[in-house]
């Protein structure tokens, strides 16, 4: 259902006039393009009320299916998570922090706390799939929401091709174990030796024809693999520790502070993901409960496991031994237990976890997508839901595939750094987006609320400034070249098609004025929620 099929035919009669006096106004809005000016259209925001009545809807009409509870919830964003900075950048950020490497993490872990408790605080307030940009399109107008959404797609599927590359490495030592080995040719990307990384790719497209299938599906294989996830970290822990020696951490910091900061801003990379459940809003059971819960669990879980890896992989063995180390894990298993089917059984786990997180965020990016398919800032397509498998097949088609030759073509070290500064982004807009609606929709009801506000939001700002600042130069010119070609997207195609901007001034006003007590998100044919939890606050 379109924004203007919400309008009674006497708002439609009555707004055709860009004051809403019933004369003959500007048709614009109803031919196609923006029915106001520029400046108006990058500040306009999204009525909250009809963010809600959309929720669950294609850009077809066509509905989702609402399946996930707060476990399903809570794996989406652990399998989105957990793995990524242990199993795939370990090696590369311990050089740069020394023994500290735990303090990086550590750091980057608060930083993501500070930016998840505004993401729970959001979930449960606007519990619909395009987390961040659609917090942002309804606080900060459509210009922000336009650079947040393409910063996601910065995170979502460039971080998935990052992760998959990183799949190749522990491939490699599976097939080792039986003397075997992938030619470089196959398995690496171009620039490092390979023409391309073809076991990078074959995990993308894995994950997408899993989420074809069907939501529901793909969450409970997730699930199942996460546990395994989980289970192969502790287990390397209990052998690393029997090789601990406390004189690897000293010095703690050789780098010196510098190296630590420049490390939290890297493996920050590793807490990519935790906001995955929130692009699962509108696949929930019960959102507005479930997603604060998800979204803090899933926090727990993934800081104490990392820190605990970091901790036992640095004290098994000197930092100065993971420079130039791939797939660093594995081999030191190995080294410790000289015994190859170790070494077998944690990369075929490893291999799974990285697929659990290619599988989740791939599933978020698609989610987004539909998202601002449905504002009409991309093309209709990524947000058509197929009848029978009630996903966004097509788009999820074009965006696995997209991915898989990302994955395949560009070297790991280039993705992560990226991947990086678009979620930095992205979170301080989140947080900017709790104090907006705390100041002016104070009367929203919330169902997790952040403490110690504003500080609390503010810090969350300010840390993701601080780690974007320590990112390299060249990441930063990634990035200014991206958000360029998201400015031509932006003009080529979202300023013309913007539902939002289309909209008569009267068609605003009233939409803008719809209360959400009287929008019904959990409209015919999706489960009703339980009952909503009384609010409650962070610890």
């Amino acid at each position: 259902m379109t924004l203007r099929d919400q309008l009674g035919p006497r708002s439609k009669a009555t707004a055709s006039g860009p004051q809403g006096d019933g004369q003959p106004g500007p048709q614009r809005g109803t031919r196609g393009g923006p029915a106001v000016g520029l400046g108006t259209q990058l500040m306009r925001r999204k009525p909250l009320g009809q963010m809600l009545h959309e929720a669950g809807n294609g850009s077809d009409g066509r509905k989702l299916v609402r399946s996930f509870g707060v476990l399903q919830l809570t794996m989406i964003s652990v399998g989105a998570t957990l793995g990524t900075g242990i199993l795939v950048i370990l090696g590369d950020s311990v050089p740069l922090a020394g023994p500290a490497v735990f303090i990086s993490f550590l750091i980057a872990g608060i930083a993501a706390l500070l930016s998840a408790v505004s993401y729970a605080e959001m979930a449960g307030m606007v519990p619909v799939s395009g987390s961040s940009y659609s917090y942002t399109y309804a606080t900060l107008g459509e210009g922000m929401a336009w650079i947040c959404g393409w910063c996601l797609v910065l995170e979502y599927a460039v971080s998935v091709a990052a992760v998959a590359v990183g799949a190749g490495q522990y491939i490699n030592e599976a097939v080792a174990s039986f003397g075997w080995a992938l030619p470089d040719f196959i398995s690496q990307p171009p620039g490092s030796g390979g023409f391309l990384n073809l076991p990078a790719m074959a995990i993308v497209l894995l994950a997408m024809f899993l989420l074809v299938r069907g939501a529901k599906e793909s969450a409970w294989i997730n699930t199942v693999i996460v546990f395994v996830k989980i289970i192969i970290l502790l287990f390397f822990c209990a052998i690393a520790f029997t090789a601990f020696h406390a004189g690897n951490f000293s010095p703690l910091m050789p780098m010196g502070a510098a190296g630590v900061s420049a490390a939290a801003s890297r493996v920050f990379f590793s807490y990519i993901g935790f906001d995955a459940a929130s692009t699962a809003g509108e696949e929930a059971k019960n959102p507005q409960r479930d997603l604060p819960r998800a979204i803090m669990l899933s926090m727990v879980i993934v800081t104490s496991l990392y820190v605990l890896v970091a901790v036992a992989a640095v004290g098994a063995r000197q930092w100065t031994w993971f420079e130039g180390t791939q797939a660093a894990l594995v081999q030191i298993l190995l080294e410790i237990t000289h015994q190859p089917w170790m070494g077998l059984v944690f990369s075929v786990g490893a291999v799974l976890a990285i697929a659990s997180i290619v599988l989740t965020v791939l599933y978020g990016q698609t989610r987004i997508l539909m998202s601002m398919s449905r504002d009409g800032l991309v093309p209709k397509i990524f947000g058509r839901i197929s009848e029978k498998r009630g996903t966004p097949v097509a788009g999820t088609l074009i965006v696995g595939i997209a991915v898989a030759l990302t994955a395949g073509l560009i070297p790991l070290g280039a993705l992560a750094d990226a991947t990086s500064i678009g979620t930095l982004f992205a979170f301080a807009l989140v947080n900017v987006a709790v104090i907006y609606l705390r100041r002016n929709r104070p009367d929203l009801k919330r169902t997790y609320r952040v403490a110690f506000y504003p500080v609390t939001p503010i810090l969350g700002s300010l840390m993701c400034i601080y780690l974007m600042v320590n990112l390299g130069g060249i990441t930063w010119v990634v990035f200014v070249a991206w958000m360029l070609v998201g400015l031509l997207a932006y003009f080529g195609y979202g300023r013309r098609h913007s539902r939002v901007a289309a909209l008569s001034d009267a068609e605003y006003r009233e939409l803008s004025a719809l209360s959400l007590e009287s929008t019904d998100m959990f409209d015919a044919g999706s489960p009703a929620p339980a009952t909503t939890s009384p609010d409650t606050k962070a610890p």
